[in-house]
Formats: C-alpha cells, sequence, structure tokens
C-alpha cells in the first residue's frame, strides 16, 4: 500500500460495479465469479446500509454484501437457492428481523490485512443499529474435501472449532463470534470442495430489544444516589423521618431510578430511649420502629417515583431478631433481604440471627441484589446473585474504623469484576456518642464497576469524599455490562470450569 494511499469503508452504489465484478471473479471462479449487475442493483435497492466496501483510495479490495431476512424461517434448514435463486436474484425481507451474510470476499493482494474483520465488524454495527436479532450466514467450509474420507461434516465442524483443523472460511468466522448451529446439508450441490455441505452460523446482538412500548423497555441508563448519612441526634421518629425525606426528595429532582441508605441509618433512634441499660434491650427497642420507617419509606418511593434500598434495621420474628434491608419499589411492592452473615458484634452483643434466603429482585431498572456489609465479603453469595442474572449489587454497609471499611471496600470491588455488575456502597458518618457501640464512624461510599476496557481505568465510576455527609450520583449504563458479558477482555462467568466446581443455595 502507498505512502498517500488510505484504507476506507463505505457503502457501495451501482457505480462500483466493475470493481465488485473483479474481485469476486478472482474469488470464485470455480463457482461461477461475480453476480450479474441487477443482483447488485436488487441488493442496493432492499437493503443499502448491508452492502458495504474496503478501498484503498479509489480501488476496491474488499467488500461484504447482506440481506435483510426473516429469523424464523432461516435459522432453521435452507440452501442457498432460498436466498438467491437460479437467476441470481436475491430474496430478501424488508421487515426482516435478522441479517443474512450473502459474502464476504478480500482481494488476493490485500488478504493478511484483516480486512475481513473490519467487515464483520462494521455488518455487526449495522445490526446493531437497526436493532435486529442477529447475523445468520451459510458458510461454506472450503477445505472438507481433504479431511471427507476420514472425518464427517459435524467431525471435521468439531475439529475445525477445536483448530486441530483450518478452514479459511469456517476458522474466520468462529474468530469473530460467530457459533455454528446446524449443518445445511446441499447448502450448494456444486460447491465439490464443501462437499455441497455449509455451516449455519450465528452472531446473536446481545442489545436487541423487542418491538414494545416504552413502558416494557428497559433502561439504557440507570441512575443512582447513595446516602453517605450523618449519625446525628434526634429529638423524634419524625425528626429522622425528616432527614430521610430530604435525601429521597433530592434525588427525585435529579430523576434517580435508585437511593441506597447505609446499615442501621436509624440508630439515632436509640437515643430517644434514655433508660436503656443493654445493647440487647436497646436493639429490641429500635426493632420496635421499623415497621413503621418500611412504611413511610414505601410511601416516599411512589410519591417521589424512586426505588429506595432502605438500608437495614433490626426486624423480629418469631421471637428472634434479624437485620434486613428492605427493597421499596416505586411501584409501591416491598421485597425484603436479611442480612445472612452476622458479625460477632452482632451476635454476642444484639444476639442477631442470620437470614437464610438470598434474592435477586426484579425492578423497572434492573436486576437488582443486597449484601448487607458483611455479607459482601463472601464471594459465594455474589456469585449465586450472579447466576441469576445480577446488574447492580447494592451494599449497604455500616463501618466503625478505616480498616474495617477497607474490608467492605475491597472485597465489593471484587464482587464487581468476578460477577460483571455495578457494586453500589452506602455508609454512615459522623458519631452518637449518647449510644452504646456507636460512638464513631468511618465511610466512604463509592460505585465500583467491572474492570475493562468500556469502564473506567480504575473500576471506580464514582466515590464520596471521607467522613462527609453527601448525597453520590452516578448513571450506571447497563449496556455496558451487556457488550462485557458477551465480548469482554475475559469474560468471568462464562469461563467458570462448571465442570469441575459448582456453588449452590441450600434451602432453608
Amino acid at each position: 500500500m502507498s505512502e498517500d494511499q488510505h484504507i476506507l469503508l463505505k457503502g457501495l452504489t451501482i457505480a462500483d460495479y466493475q470493481q465488485v465484478k473483479t474481485v469476486m471473479d478472482e474469488a470464485y471462479p470455480d463457482l461461477g465469479g461475480a453476480w450479474p449487475r441487477h443482483t447488485l442493483e436488487r441488493l442496493l435497492k432492499h437493503f443499502p446500509e448491508g452492502q458495504i466496501g474496503v478501498f484503498e483510495g479509489e480501488t476496491l479490495v474488499g467488500l461484504a454484501f447482506s440481506l435483510r431476512v426473516d429469523y424464523q424461517k432461516f435459522s432453521n434448514p435452507h440452501t442457498y437457492d432460498d436466498i438467491i435463486d437460479s437467476n441470481d436474484n436475491v430474496k430478501g425481507d424488508d421487515n426482516g428481523d435478522a441479517i443474512y451474510g450473502l459474502d464476504v470476499v478480500i482481494a488476493k493482494s490485500h488478504r493478511g490485512l484483516r480486512l475481513g474483520r473490519r467487515l464483520y465488524d462494521a455488518r455487526k454495527e449495522v445490526c446493531r443499529q437497526y436493532n435486529l436479532k442477529g447475523i445468520l450466514a451459510g458458510g461454506r467450509i472450503p477445505n472438507y474435501h481433504q479431511y471427507a474420507e476420514q472425518y464427517s461434516p459435524q467431525e471435521y465442524i468439531r475439529e475445525v472449532a477445536e483448530r486441530a483443523i483450518y478452514d479459511p472460511i469456517l476458522s474466520f468466522q468462529l474468530s469473530n463470534d460467530f457459533r455454528v448451529i446446524r449443518l445445511l446439508r446441499k447448502y450448494i450441490p456444486e460447491d465439490e470442495k464443501s462437499g455441497g455441505f455449509a455451516t449455519l452460523l450465528e452472531w446473536n446482538n446481545i442489545l436487541y430489544e423487542p418491538a414494545s412500548t416504552v413502558f416494557n423497555t428497559p433502561k439504557p441508563i440507570v441512575r443512582v444516589g447513595a446516602v453517605q448519612w450523618q449519625m446525628r441526634e434526634v429529638e423524634s421518629f419524625e425528626e429522622l423521618l425528616s432527614q430521610v425525606e430530604y435525601f429521597v426528595d433530592t434525588v427525585s429532582d435529579y430523576q434517580s431510578d435508585f437511593i441506597v441508605f447505609p446499615e442501621f441509618f436509624n440508630m439515632p433512634l436509640m437515643g430517644l430511649k434514655k433508660e436503656v441499660n443493654q445493647q440487647i434491650e436497646a436493639i429490641h427497642y429500635l426493632a420496635t420502629y421499623t415497621s413503621q420507617i418500611i412504611e413511610a419509606m414505601s410511601q416516599m418511593a411512589v410519591e417521589y417515583n424512586a426505588n429506595i434500598i432502605t438500608g437495614s434495621m433490626p426486624i423480629c420474628e418469631g421471637g428472634e431478631y434479624y437485620n434486613a434491608s428492605f427493597l421499596c419499589h416505586r411501584s409501591g411492592k416491598i421485597d425484603e433481604q436479611r442480612k445472612i452473615h452476622i458479625t460477632p458484634h452482632e451476635r454476642n452483643d444484639w444476639a442477631l440471627r442470620g437470614g437464610s434466603e438470598l434474592k435477586v429482585f426484579e425492578t423497572d431498572a434492573g436486576r437488582v441484589g443486597i449484601l448487607i456489609c458483611y455479607d459482601v465479603e463472601f464471594p459465594e453469595l455474589g456469585r449465586l446473585l450472579a447466576s441469576q442474572g445480577l446488574d447492580i449489587l447494592f451494599v449497604p454497609f455500616w463501618t466503625d474504623t478505616k480498616n474495617s471499611y477497607l474490608r467492605v471496600r475491597l472485597c465489593a470491588q471484587a464482587r464487581a469484576i468476578e460477577n460483571e455488575c455495578y457494586v453500589v456502597i452506602a455508609g454512615s458518618v459522623g458519631n452518637l456518642p449518647q449510644v452504646e457501640s456507636l460512638d464513631v464512624q468511618y465511610a466512604q461510599s463509592a460505585v465500583l464497576t467491572p474492570s475493562d476496557f468500556p469502564f473506567p481505568h480504575d473500576a471506580l465510576l464514582n466515590e464520596a469524599t471521607p467522613n462527609t455527609e453527601m448525597l453520590l450520583f452516578s448513571d450506571l449504563d447497563m449496556t455496558k455490562l451487556k457488550i462485557l458479558h458477551s465480548e469482554g477482555t475475559v469474560q468471568n462467568l462464562k469461563d467458570r470450569r462448571e465442570d469441575l466446581y459448582s456453588v449452590l443455595f441450600k434451602s432453608s
């Protein structure tokens, strides 16, 4: 390639036909060479965006042809004649919900420059832009004739997939994220090198959204508000709720989808009962307010149109006490997640018990889970949530010292990376000298991400100023998660060796 020539991708036009013919004649001397002019005219009429050329300067050096088709029809057995008839007329569907890849051809003079990958990537981008299900393609296996006596077509495909055999078409398609979904027989009967066989390949568009009303379409951007809560003395229950409503109101002004409060944010209410002498008695007293708080916060969720993760608070059931968080949906629904792992302090001083259920909750802004403080230090729980399709993990926490805080923070970061999800941690600051065991708090609330190219270089989307009361707003791009799950540099969820190990939750 000369210094004054540049590689450029652009849409083909009928004026390019002579160059198209030259490239195709060179590539397919044994299959009749290029299509006639009217075939390109029809492709350009019905799906111009699918006809892409690679040019060096003004010279065509590569091309890709595509059609729109009905996915259901062409994901089933078919032949080349079902796509292009004997007169080289293409049979697309202008309202089709998938792309059918007809040809990708690179001039011999420019092979080895990975120009085919550029064309495949361009075709994928067209698929995304048109919100189509994916790309289908019937792929020849031109080296099969060399192994026909040794392998069946299915065995040959497996050997190519395992890289024991190289096939110039199938190997390339597999390296571009296509997967074989079936074997096509008599696809092109005259294709002797392939024995008439072909692979039906598919690339799924993970961003595809079926036609639906706007009310049912998942949100691509989810806004979260994390409250770094100041522990302060209150004179009444109503004063505490007033503080809560202030933050919920603020989140509503910024049109947030979620607001998360810290673990035991309601501890100031302990100070209202001056005659409490034992910590167990104090936690039991605090539990008497829980139902009122949940009722009030659920009402706020509806009124202010924001899903509220209520931090956590003690509850009593059957004479036993638990540390529980609640998800108050803006629809009015309420979900509950109890803390499963109880710290020595909670167990010894407050006689709290651990919960026995773990859930992912469906919301109007994604699938979310809640792990209260210490729970995030147990990787099994995050993995179990991820297996249920977790998008956002909320971690309300309460820590008194920096080393306690760092245990939560660093484990939360690990959960984000290994489970390919967002993690939001929210804690409390300040002090409550009138409440035993709550003298000081340490927190730096944050929003943590997976560690890959679509995300911040340090896997940190946002963080609060340490030990300062504030509200931390963050926009979570859910599309980036979908791309990560399918095309990440590493794919922690996909690459688990479940043939060797598994994580199971035992029902109580």
